[in-house]
């Protein structure tokens, strides 16, 4: 079930709510455990097993690292291998036979592996409890209904935000649903749900266009349009529908970690990085690259670290090549930066117009490695932006790829990844007008988004990929 679909805004979420809100407290719980296991379950119910065993594993071994702190270290690497174990055969399987076959020229018959939906979130979700445990920053969770609650709430369940468990174990054992974070939180909802619908499928309209086409019947402007229109499309859909799962939160009294921080506006991929899938940064930064030694032992070490982390950042992506290369060219320029200095900001305002150019070509350059379909494809179009191959059968125009409605939404685009309205919700209480003029304005967009669900078939979502 998609957030920007109209049985969740208009039968799924209104019926949860009115539980929820009317409800005493003693009954959330269990009404956002019900719910959220209903809304797996809408879309793969016949992985909801896989799920349940995942809560279970990881009930028994907190409870069992608190329990045995002798044996804590083994415990700990079990249960992380049993977590692994489910999150490598359902996404890597194939791609390991695929490369075994091509290595050792074998025939291995593949098994049609489906991967469920959500398993690279909250299997991460799941060891990040875990290691909390071990280290001590967390009590094991001794109710297993709290913690199955943790790894299946429904906001954040299939796309994130990736929420540690230290950050939200006190929210889950009491908080407080009022009028201010209800607001916020449906305002959020809205923000989010607009960013997806109304920019996100339209930069995507024009994106699919382009890539859907062999890269080398197209002219490099087209093939540069399509690599921006792509960027913008992911922006949108992955940030879009993290806002969505905040407002959520909020709205049930939860109080998620942002997970976008306007990345586009960035001046060095280090930055980059410190802006875009936050939740995910730092998950790798506390659980990985902090304890392989981060930045405090040698630098050619710190390196190598590096490297280790966006190799894994790229793989948890997906499997494919095109990811890992993608990981690994992310992980090339920040290695760059720390090496020269790069990622540090300059007094020098060119200096640093010069320095958002370069980060807005890594990135760019980047995102055509995560859209397109293989890494030949990839290789192609990339030579085609840079006029390295032969054109030829140019089927369309340049007209055909957008109208004036797709050309004013990137525009307005490209206007609204940078902090322009980033207080838009925050507006104090004494502005009425301004605040007036606010909530009429979220209403259209909820209209205007809730037409648009309900006229188009085109509403997909990217990282149900991941």
């Amino acid at each position: 079930m998609l957030f920007s679909s109209m049985t969740f805004i208009y039968v799924f979420l209104p019926i949860v709510c009115g539980l929820y809100l009317i409800t005493k407290k003693e009954l959330h719980n269990p009404i956002l455990l019900i719910a959220s296991i209903i809304f797996y379950a809408w879309g793969e119910p016949r992985y909801l097993a896989i799920m349940l065993l995942v809560i279970l594993i990881n009930y028994l071994g907190a409870i069992l690292i608190e329990k045995y702190p002798h044996k804590k270290r083994l415990t700990l690497i079990l249960a992380i291998i049993a977590n692994l174990a489910f999150l490598i055969y359902f996404k890597y399987f194939n791609f390991l036979l695929e490369n075994i076959n091509a290595l050792f020229h074998t025939n291995i018959d593949f098994i049609k592996v489906i991967m469920p939906i959500g398993i690279s979130f909250y299997t991460f979700q799941a060891m990040s409890y875990l290691i909390d445990v071990f280290r001590g920053e967390c009590k094991a969770q001794k109710d297993i209904y709290k913690l199955a609650l943790y790894i299946t709430l429904f906001p954040q369940l299939i796309a994130g935000p990736i929420v540690k468990y230290h950050d939200v174990a006190d929210q889950i054992e009491s908080r407080e649903v009022t009028f201010e974070k209800v607001d916020t939180g449906v305002k959020r909802f809205i923000i989010g749900l607009s960013k997806k619908v109304l920019i996100a499928n339209t930069m995507g309209a024009i994106a699919d266009k382009i890539f859907i086409q062999p890269a080398d019947t197209f002219s490099p402007l087209v093939a540069w349009i399509g690599s921006f229109a792509y960027s913008l499309q992911l922006f949108y859909d992955f940030s879009g529908y993290s806002d969505m799962a905040i407002g959520l939160g909020l709205i049930f009294g939860f109080k998620f970690l942002e997970n976008f921080n306007y990345p586009y506006i960035s001046k060095s991929i280090t930055e980059f990085w410190r802006r875009w899938h936050i939740s995910l940064s730092t998950w790798f930064k506390q659980y990985l690259y902090i304890p392989l030694g981060g930045n405090r032992i040698s630098k050619n070490r710190t390196y190598l670290n590096l490297g280790i982390v966006f190799l894994l950042t790229g793989l948890w992506h997906g499997a494919s090549w095109n990811f890992i290369f993608w990981g690994l060219w992310n992980g090339f320029f920040i290695i760059i930066e720390k090496m020269t200095g790069w990622d540090k900001d300059s007094k020098i305002p060119a200096i640093n117009a010069l320095r958002h150019l370069y980060t807005i070509f890594v990135f760019v350059i980047g995102w055509v490695l995560f859209r397109a379909d293989n890494l030949s494809y990839a290789i192609t179009y990339l030579k085609n932006m840079f006029g390295l191959v032969k054109v030829h059968d140019i089927a369309y125009t340049l007209n055909y790829y957008g109208d004036s409605i797709e050309i004013l939404t990137f525009i307005i685009a490209i206007i609204c990844a940078m902090p322009v309205f980033s207080k838009i919700l925050y507006i104090k209480q004494e502005r009425k007008i301004l605040r007036s003029i606010v909530n009429i304005w979220l209403l259209f967009l909820f209209i205007l988004s809730s037409a648009a669900i309900a006229a188009s078939t085109y509403n997909p979502f990217i990282y149900f990929r991941f």
